[in-house]
């Protein structure tokens, strides 16, 4: 869910930070948690205010040029409260065997939850199978005898479609780092599936599922099959609430995600920027023959989805995103009782903004019977939609105006902050460019987690951030780090750095300087290879041709131009 400036989608959307309560750990097995109590204690800590001014500290053998605090928190507010970091697999979605190295960090870092935006990359079954991305997790082994069935289109064993790195010999098991069609595919899997969440649970991390229920559903509704569920036949970004088939659908992808996910105690359903709702024909004979309006019209489908959940699955705790909430009166809210059933996540990604912006929505959701709310920051993905480069300091100071926030939560009581999700959009929406990798948002994401952790980016935080990524130094404001690196994807981290600062005014150099893109070209043959480590084949050629190819297509016509000139000896063309 994502906001103008501030985040893909819509416009002056606040910052996402969705945690958990404290408690909230995964179970053991495939134990439903939901059927046991679900009571949770929370508390609304009280932060100190903090005004950001500019600081350069010096560490033992390292520093950080940082935001200086003006008064320091008075008491620990990581307690009870749970820190979510939001993956948003509809782009660039890892492998797992990345997310094996990211989730010990997440934990170390302050992290006590994932929230795992699927789309895609989710591994449905049945009718659903066609929902699911070449890519979706799932099992990697494919018998020798399918291989070479479909190798002839790709090349020698192992290679990807378009050129990814593989082995050149093959156990009678070949892990592919591709995926053939699904009709040559091994039977779909949860084996990935439940992989993330062994992982998740080895490092005391929730997982929660995020099903998007109304809006932001490209990835259904741009197939044939469920363009008749298009509130607005043009455009494929959200459900029409009044076909029958619509909740038959939501209650088919809801269940197989949930019946993958037994260990979790809670469940998102999305529902923000319901975009077009109430154009459609449907819509508008519904308000005129109800005398409703679009607000009534999108709780009457929140209410559906509600009561199915907790008819279904008693005890599963249920979040959603509350932009849509805010534009509803109080009475309707009130009169709708999904206050019963469901957290608001507020969310706000501006990089500075008054807790007075945020109160407003908090205090309309006590006067409509919420007890308790999530809050959602933001550490990549927000400050445009084909950023490269994570600006540290914006994402900073945006959880420097959450903390300033938490301290009015305690005012508004019986109101309760159960977490934050910190979010990381990776695209702003399914048809978007991609936003920053996940290798690159690591410094960022640390320095979030800590400052939420300390209840500022204290001098404790800044040690912590140094030490758990093996840096010497951050320089906030120009969004550098000094050091050799020891995080996850640090390969990456570097070479994209390279990417954002020096192959575009390269192109001038090798003019000015007659020097050949020979070094360029090494350079990005070995980028690709440390990008086939974590991503997927199409996710590699996709970045590549957003952030490299374009750059380094001019830079070779330049080199053959200049070639052509050398060969003429100055001679004339030949007409």
């Amino acid at each position: 869910m994502l906001g103008g400036a501030q985040g893909p989608g819509a416009a002056e959307k606040p910052g996402e930070d969705a945690g958990m309560l404290g408690g909230m750990q995964g179970c053991s097995g495939g134990s439903w948690p939901w059927l046991a109590s679900s009571s949770s204690s929370v508390t609304g800590d009280v932060v100190q205010d903090i005004i950001p001014q500019s600081q350069v500290l010096e560490l033992p053998a390292a520093k950080i040029t940082t935001l200086k605090q003006k008064q320091q928190v008075s008491r620990d507010v990581s307690a009870t409260e749970m820190r979510l970091v939001h993956l948003d697999l509809k782009g660039a979605a890892p492998r797992v065997s990345y997310l094996e190295q990211v989730f010990p960090l997440l934990s170390q870092l302050g992290a006590n939850g994932v929230l795992m935006e699927y789309e895609d990359m989710f591994p449905f079954k049945g009718e659903l199978e066609i929902l699911r991305s070449p890519y979706a997790y799932r099992s990697m082994l494919v018998p020798l005898s399918k291989v070479h069935t479909y190798v002839g289109q790709l090349g020698p064993c192992g290679q990807g479609a378009r050129g990814g790195g593989g082995r050149g010999t093959a156990p009678t098991l070949c892990p592919l780092p591709w995926h053939p069609p699904l009709s040559l595919s091994c039977p779909p899997s949860e084996e990935d599936i439940e992989r993330i969440q062994q992982l998740a649970e080895k490092h005391k991390l929730e997982v929660v599922p995020l099903v998007q229920t109304f809006g932001h559903v490209e990835f259904i509704l741009k197939h044939e099959k469920y363009q008749h569920l298009r509130e607005v036949e043009r455009f494929p970004n959200s459900f029409n609430p009044h076909v029958p088939d619509t909740l038959a659908l939501l209650k088919s992808l809801l269940s197989q995600v949930i019946e993958k996910h037994r260990r979790s105690s809670w469940i998102h359903i999305g529902a923000d920027e319901v975009f077009h709702l109430g154009e459609g024909m449907d819509s508008k004979n519904w308000m005129s023959h109800n005398k409703g309006d679009v607000g009534t019209m999108y709780l009457k489908h929140i209410q559906e989805v509600l009561g199915f959940l907790t008819a279904q699955f008693w005890g599963l705790r249920v979040l959603m995103w509350d932009d849509m909430l805010r534009k509803i009166s109080v009475g309707a809210l009130r009169e709708s009782g999904i206050a019963r059933h469901v957290s608001p996540v507020v969310w706000f990604y501006a990089p500075d903004f008054e807790a007075e912006q945020i109160e407003q929505f908090l205090t309309k959701y006590v006067e409509s019977g919420f007890e308790a709310v999530w809050f959602a920051s933001a550490f990549k993905g927000t400050t445009g939609p084909a950023q490269a480069w994570t600006p540290l300091s914006s994402h900073l100071r945006n959880h420097l105006s959450w903390l300033k926030v938490m301290q009015a939560v305690p005012r508004l009581a019986p109101l309760r902050l159960q977490g934050v999700v910190l979010t990381g959009w990776q695209r702003y929406d399914h048809y978007s460019v991609l936003c920053e990798l996940l290798p690159v948002s690591i410094p960022s994401l640390a320095i979030c987690l800590q400052t939420l952790v300390n209840g500022g980016f204290t001098e404790e935080a800044k040690r912590k951030v140094l030490e758990v990524l093996g840096l010497e130094s951050v320089q906030l404001e120009q969004s550098a780090c000094e050091g050799r690196g020891e995080f996850p994807g640090v390969e990456i981290y570097r070479m994209v750095e390279q990417v954002h600062g020096h192959l575009k005014e390269s192109i001038l150099k090798a003019l000015e300087e007659e020097r050949l893109h020979e070094d360029w070209e090494g350079f990005v043959r070995e980028l690709r290879a440390q990008l086939e480590r974590i991503y997927f084949p199409d996710t590699v050629e996709e970045w590549m041709e957003e952030n490299v190819n374009p750059y380094l297509d001019q830079l070779r016509d330049l080199v053959r131009d200049y070639r052509a000139i050398i060969r003429l000896k100055g001679r004339p063309k030949a007409m």
